[in-house]
């Protein structure tokens, strides 16, 4: 549901504006993107994001908070979108907010795939624990949705995870989708992926999803990564893909990591290091740069969006910086 905001000021990287079309400024110069949407807290606070190109321009959809001090309800965590031309300065187009009975607790964490015209968005409801599971909408113009009537389409079975799927990432790959999720052990205490594949043909309904393993597919290995692998976020090279995938829990601080994979299963990280650290002292993302989305744009060129904080989780902000592609693998275009 498209709920629109009359007022909405938007974070830039050295000021905070009112622009004519609540358009947020970001730094020239640099071509900084900063984003921040302040509409529900007064400050920025702007999560998940999740990037497409539709109807030539750029779509971003991320998680809103809860509005503070409103009681209704239905008053739990959303999605934000918003559009750009450039990739750097965004706009406001809209909000999805909670309007079924699973979602009430709140719904965020998206991830976004055009298909034949058509926004294809896979979320997850929020605040139920080991409940939580991934949902399915679609759009004809990117803003305005409708839910998959078999939502929630997707919670994973076994004893190697307690039930809870959250972070979706949808790819097409070997004539196939392919569902990526973050899960938790039977103690609720390690974070970690899985795999589920849904035919090439499907409405993404939920009798059409199957489980690919009995295990995790990636979990915490190095110090670094804590007790959490989540929000990963996938894109294909050559014959190969590349999943960009969140180490730590927030602040801890989370940070990204890179891991490679032939068939879409077993996965091998590119190094025991970040690809993308936490910010030194004093600069925005000092607390964590976490929850990527690898975006390929239709140059090919490819995006890594993410969040970060300076306050431990009072505020939050999305930025992005190019990946450059070489034989080894990703790098950072500094």
């Amino acid at each position: 549901m498209f709920i629109p905001k009359i007022s909405v000021v938007f974070y830039a990287i050295i000021f905070l504006t009112v622009a004519s079309g609540c358009q947020q400024k970001n730094n020239a110069k640099n071509d900084i993107m900063m984003y921040g949407d302040t509409s529900r807290r007064g400050v920025p606070f702007s999560k998940d994001p999740h990037v497409v190109k539709f109807n030539g321009e750029y779509l971003m959809y991320f998680s809103i908070p809860p509005y503070e001090g409103n009681n209704d309800p239905m008053n739990g965590w959303a999605i934000g979108i918003a559009r750009s031309t450039n990739l750097i300065d965004w706009e406001k187009a809209g909000e999805i907010v909670p309007v079924e009975e699973y979602e009430r607790k709140g719904l965020c964490a998206p991830g976004a795939l055009v298909i034949d015209g058509k926004v294809h968005l896979f979320y997850q409801t929020y605040g139920n624990w080991r409940n939580d599971a991934i949902c399915h909408a679609v759009s004809e113009d990117g803003i305005h949705f409708e839910r998959n009537k078999t939502n929630p389409i997707f919670h994973p079975t076994g004893d190697w995870n307690c039930g809870r799927a959250i972070d979706a990432e949808v790819v097409q790959f070997n004539n196939q989708y392919l569902l990526y999720f973050a899960t938790r052990d039977s103690s609720m205490s390690i974070q970690m992926q899985g795999v589920a594949s849904a035919p090439i043909n499907t409405n993404f309904n939920r009798d059409e999803w199957m489980q690919l393993t009995d295990e995790a597919i990636l979990a915490p290995k190095y110090p670094w990564e804590g007790k959490c692998v989540e929000g990963a976020s996938v894109v294909q090279k050559g014959d190969s893909l590349y999943m960009f995938y969140a180490g730590a829990y927030n602040n801890g601080p989370q940070q990204v990591g890179v891991a490679k994979s032939r068939d879409g299963i077993n996965w091998e990280r590119l190094s025991n290091k970040p690809f993308l650290e936490n910010g030194d002292p004093g600069e925005w993302n000092s607390c964590e740069s976490g929850h990527p989305h690898i975006y390929k744009d239709e140059d090919d060129r490819t995006y890594l969006f993410y969040q970060g904080n300076d306050d431990f989780g009072k505020t939050w902000k999305i930025s992005q910086k190019e990946v450059l592609w070489d034989d080894k693998g990703p790098h950072l275009n500094n």
